[in-house]
């Protein structure tokens, strides 16, 4: 079950808290893939202990042990090189190797959903194979006396075959060998089998000669027989050969008449279709030609009832707004002209208002931006939102000091303005704009009169008037 929010669960988180196994992860989590075949499909996770986040009803998550397993292998009875039958035991100690990707991808092949004990049996049952193989290679002194020789060999073997289902051979040893015939008991008898061989020597040497001469005879008796069955099977092959020979040209003529007779049918069917074809292509022909007549019979019509109105109303509608364009053009012409007209009369009553009154004109102009250089100078000020000053102990410190800085520039403007363009405003502005024209100094007395900086003025502009 997933936590609210839609977030995975942990899959064993307390594998992770759990002190490092001495021998390595003791189990490995494979995580299948979606649950939703051919949309969101992915290769499967393969994690050597640890942990991993699984999604709950679109992935699973399944185990398979790493542990180290203990084998008691067994053989029972089984026949030596030699034909003697004796048991061996040994003990071998096998893993599923964690370490190898490759390996654990095949263990988890093999094994996957399968219990240690399944596992254990078919690696029991694999090493017991390969014992029991390498015990019918040796004799029975070979394995008694060099024991490491056969764990070697049976380790060897056993470990190449292992591999291929992911399972590694840590260590195999012999751990015992004994027979129930008394024939490793006897090899301490050697000088008394050799006594006994040597009388039964003797004895087998005078039946072998006996034995010699009866085969003799019997193997020229078996060969006189086996000439005559020879020479059966030499006609006998001579005759089966020819009546092949002769079957196949049988065969072969049968088969030409047969495939001349189906070519034949063929070709008839072949030059039918071809002729209901062509009929089939000349009504077709036909048929495409009717309707091409059609086609050219449905235009003519349409260009008649359709197109041909369409068109006279289309002339009617053009010309109708053509005419509409030509008027309202007409108009925006006549707009702009008059416009531009009056824009030349107006400059051209300035041009001459300010050749007339030069030094007037540029107080006029002087007057007007007066206010945006102050509104400029001061604007600094306006957007500080933090002012911070310092003072070395001498002189004034507060806003008092602040304000002297701006009065400081706006006393220094006059004299700028002075070197520009010759003219002192460092007059009353009551002599300033008493060098005015009537219609050019009102405009400026009503400014000041709103802003409420010149009413002293005021007495002096109507003295003028």
């Amino acid at each position: 079950m997933s936590p609210p929010g839609g977030a995975p669960m942990p899959v064993e988180p307390w594998l992770s808290a759990l002190p490092p196994h001495p021998e390595g992860p003791v189990e490995a989590n494979r995580e299948a893939p979606g649950a939703c075949p051919g949309f969101c499909r992915s290769p499967p996770l393969m994690v050597a202990g640890g942990r991993v986040f699984v999604l709950p009803c679109i992935q699973q998550i399944q185990r398979i042990s790493l542990n180290t397993l203990t084998l008691n292998v067994k053989s029972d009875k089984v026949y030596t090189r030699h034909g003697v039958p004796i048991s061996v035991t040994g003990i071998a100690q096998v893993k599923i190797q964690g370490q190898n990707k490759e390996m654990l991808a095949a263990a988890c092949q093999m094994f996957m959903g399968k219990s240690e004990r399944e596992i254990s049996q078919i690696a029991l049952e694999t090493l017991e194979g390969h014992q029991r193989a390498i015990m019918a290679h040796m004799t029975v002194e070979e394995i008694y006396k060099d024991r490491k020789k056969f764990s070697e060999q049976v380790f060897k073997v056993a470990s190449s075959d292992l591999v291929n289902m992911g399972i590694s051979v840590v260590s195999y040893t012999l751990k015992d060998v004994h027979d129930d015939q008394d024939y490793l008991h006897s090899l301490g008898k050697a000088r008394t089998a050799q006594v006994q061989r040597d009388a039964r020597i003797g004895e087998a040497q005078a039946k072998r000669d006996a034995v010699i001469k009866e085969a003799h005879a019997t193997q020229e008796k078996v060969s006189a027989q086996y000439m005559n069955e020879i020479e059966m099977a030499k006609a006998q092959r001579d005759f089966e050969l020819k009546k092949a020979v002769y079957d196949v040209e049988v065969n072969t003529k049968k088969a030409e008449s047969d495939l001349a007779y189906q070519l034949q049918v063929a070709k008839t069917k072949q030059r039918i279709e071809e002729e209901k074809m062509q009929v089939q292509v000349v009504e077709r022909s036909q048929q495409i030609l009717l309707q091409e007549q059609e086609i050219t019979r449905k235009e003519k019509e349409l260009e008649a009832k359709v197109k041909k109105p369409a068109e006279a109303e289309r002339y009617r509608l053009e010309k109708l707004a053509e005419a509409e364009r030509q008027i309202k053009g007409e108009a925006e012409a006549f707009a702009v002209k008059a416009k531009a007209k009056a824009d030349a009369e107006q400059m051209s009553k300035k041009a001459e208002a300010f050749k007339q009154y030069k030094e007037a004109a540029m107080v006029d102009m002087l007057l007007e931006k007066l206010p945006e250089m102050a509104a400029e100078i001061s604007k600094p000020m306006s957007q500080a939102k933090k002012v911070t000053m310092v003072s070395s102990g001498a002189g004034e410190v507060g806003p008092a000091k602040l304000t002297g800085e701006v009065l400081e520039i706006m006393n220094r403007l006059p004299d700028t303005v002075e070197r520009l363009t010759g003219v002192s405003i460092t007059q009353s502005p009551g002599d300033l704009i008493h060098q005015l024209p009537l219609h050019l100094a009102m405009p400026r007395l009503k400014r000041c009169s709103d802003e409420r900086t010149l009413f002293p003025m005021i007495p002096v502009i109507l003295h003028q008037g």
